[in-house]
C-alpha cells in the first residue's frame, strides 16, 4: 500500500468517525476521501494534522480559586432566599421479628401438655 492510499484510508475513517460510524457507507466514504486527498494534493486543502491528546495547561492560582466578592455576583437570585423549614422526619416503624423455637424430635415444647 502506498502513501496515497494510506492518506485516502485515514481520510476515509475520519469522515466514517464524524458520520457516528454508520454501517454501508463504505463507498461513499472512500469516494469523499479521495477527493478530499486530490484537494489536499492540488493546495485546494490543508492536510489535517494528526490527533494529538489534549494537554491541559494547569490553573494558575488567581483563576483557581476567585474571590468573595466574584462568587456573590454569580450567584443566581435563588440561591438567596433564606431556607424553609424541613418538615420532620416520619418516625420509623419498629422492626417485625419472628422467632421460632426449635426442639429434639420427641421431645415436647416446654409449654406444651401432653
Amino acid at each position: 500500500m502506498n502513501n496515497d492510499e494510506q492518506r485516502i484510508r485515514e481520510l476515509a475513517y475520519q469522515i466514517w468517525e464524524s458520520e457516528g460510524r454508520p454501517a454501508g457507507q463504505e463507498q461513499r466514504h472512500w469516494q469523499m476521501a479521495c477527493k478530499l486527498f486530490q484537494s489536499e494534493q492540488n493546495g485546494e486543502l490543508q492536510p489535517t494534522p494528526a490527533k494529538k491528546a489534549a494537554t491541559r495547561k494547569p490553573r494558575s492560582k488567581a483563576a483557581a480559586a476567585p474571590s468573595e466578592d466574584e462568587t456573590q455576583l454569580e450567584k443566581p437570585a435563588l440561591l438567596d432566599k433564606p431556607a424553609t423549614a424541613k418538615k420532620p422526619a416520619r418516625p420509623r416503624r419498629q422492626a417485625i421479628t419472628r422467632t421460632t423455637k426449635i426442639t429434639e424430635p420427641g421431645k415436647p415444647e416446654p409449654d406444651q401438655q401432653e
